[in-house]
């Protein structure tokens, strides 16, 4: 195991001493960070800035551990479940498409020229094989349905017309084969549709059930698990006698699902390390997302509880503001924890900079493409850290949020991404990183600034 506060290969930094300004605003922030756990002298907190791990280096870490766990079985998945999925087999097609000769209009099916003589019975969509055609016949013909033999094209609706003895005629040129859709225009049964890797979107499933799928073979989705730990946490009501809401536990098993995740349970521990112990060691999960408890406080319980077990400790504390003390472990072979700092929006942090890339991975997701966009205003930063800062797009500008304290919500409910500020900030005009947000919709004029 390796002892919590410490990581392997961790690289060296500068040994300049801080001064007071400085090292008291690091006490500060982790006070903020933790909840109102702070470290006794600014010492400690420089110490903890010396051994965290830099915020892009522990976003790869966490993605470097998911693809080191034993390959994940393809599961086959219905296809009513299966969007979001990522395809672990190739979607070959199980027949021709179309599988027969189709009118791609409403009209005549006619052979031979015209004017042609139309039979009384019409030819629908979903019906058998309809008699052939002889020369200067023609049939009634919906879209979809089966061309009768030896028609020579379909005469739209619009282009028709009848004489007074019942014979139809062209209202323009007709050519062979004309809105037919032949047998095997799109794919012949076996030509590979879609390769391995592919996202199931609602595209992808229209395709697999046109081509004869009942389900897919895929990645199946990571299974989370979340712990709220805490016994200041109300489940519901009004704040009282030094109670507070608790705002992680409505709001990470959704975003979990965002991610991509199977949200399988979602458990209240409470400050128990008895039962925090009991249900690490019980959860079947791929990941395990603990609240609050990750400082050294009296009633932090998550360090002694993975050092207990044996965890080995891939990231303690992340230069990053919010959200410096989370943490990533790997608690067995197949699992992993992130312990997520117990204010919102720092608990935020900590799930987008670890368990956004470790799911992802799991899913087989590819990275997303990274962009840029610049800022509105200049960011303060933090002197040694980077700084996430909601924000909503407008333009082609990035407008920071002004309620972005680490145990505020007020930004992030109306934010369309997250600003990545480096350390010591960023001024206007200038380009910053953005990580969206999974469900942020362009265009929502909300904009606490």
């Amino acid at each position: 195991m390796t002892a919590p506060g410490t990581r392997a290969g961790a690289p060296a930094e500068d040994s300049d001493d801080l001064d007071v300004e400085e090292a008291l605003a690091l006490v500060r922030e982790a006070k903020d960070d933790r909840g109102g756990q702070v470290p006794a002298p600014a010492a400690e907190a420089q110490g903890e800035r010396h051994r965290a791990t830099p915020w892009a280096e522990a976003r790869e870490t966490a993605a470097r551990a998911a693809r080191a766990r034993t390959r994940r079985a393809p599961v086959s998945v219905p296809l009513g479940d299966a969007l979001g999925l990522v395809l672990a087999a190739p979607l070959d097609a199980l027949t021709d498409l179309p599988s027969f000769d189709t009118s791609a209009m409403d009209g005549w099916a006619v052979a031979g020229p015209g004017p042609w003589e139309v039979r009384d019975e019409g030819v629908l969509a979903g019906h058998a094989q309809p008699e052939p055609l002889t020369d200067g016949e023609a049939v009634r013909i919906a879209t979809g349905a089966r061309i009768p033999a030896d028609t020579t094209a379909v005469l739209r609706s619009e282009h028709g017309r009848s004489d007074g003895q019942g014979r139809l005629h062209a209202t323009r040129e007709i050519v062979h084969g004309q809105d037919i859709r032949p047998r095997g225009q799109e794919c012949r049964s076996g030509d590979q549709l879609l390769p391995v890797g592919t996202r199931v979107t609602p595209g992808v499933l229209g395709l697999a059930a046109a081509a004869g799928y009942d389900a897919v073979t895929a990645v199946p989705r990571p299974r989370a698990e979340v712990l709220v730990l805490g016994d200041e946490l109300l489940a519901e009501g009004l704040p009282r006698d030094g109670l507070i809401r608790d705002a992680l536990g409505p709001m990470l098993p959704p975003w979990l699902r965002a991610l991509g995740a199977e949200v399988i349970k979602v458990r209240r521990i409470g400050d128990d390390a008895k039962a925090l112990l009991r249900a690490v060691t019980g959860s079947e999960a791929d990941l395990i997302v603990t609240t609050g408890g990750t400082a050294g406080g009296p009633v932090d319980h998550v360090h002694p509880v993975l050092e207990r077990i044996d965890a080995e400790l891939l990231v303690d504390g992340v230069k990053v503001r919010p959200g410096h003390p989370m943490l990533l472990a790997r608690t067995k072979d197949a699992q992993h924890l992130v312990g997520l700092p117990g204010n919102p929006l720092a608990a935020i942090s900590g799930l987008l900079t670890l368990a956004e890339p470790l799911l992802r991975t799991l899913a087989a997701h590819p990275a997303p493409e990274p962009y840029t966009l610049p800022l509105s205003e200049a960011v303060q930063g933090h002197p040694y850290d980077t700084r996430l800062i909601p924000v909503v797009l407008r333009g082609e500008r990035a407008v920071p949020l002004h309620y972005n304290g680490p145990a505020m919500l007020r930004g992030i409910a109306a934010a369309d991404a997250l600003a990545v500020v480096p350390p010591g900030g960023a001024r206007q005009g200038e380009e910053a990183e953005l990580l969206d947000l999974p469900w942020a919709t362009a265009g929502i004029e909300v904009c606490f600034t």
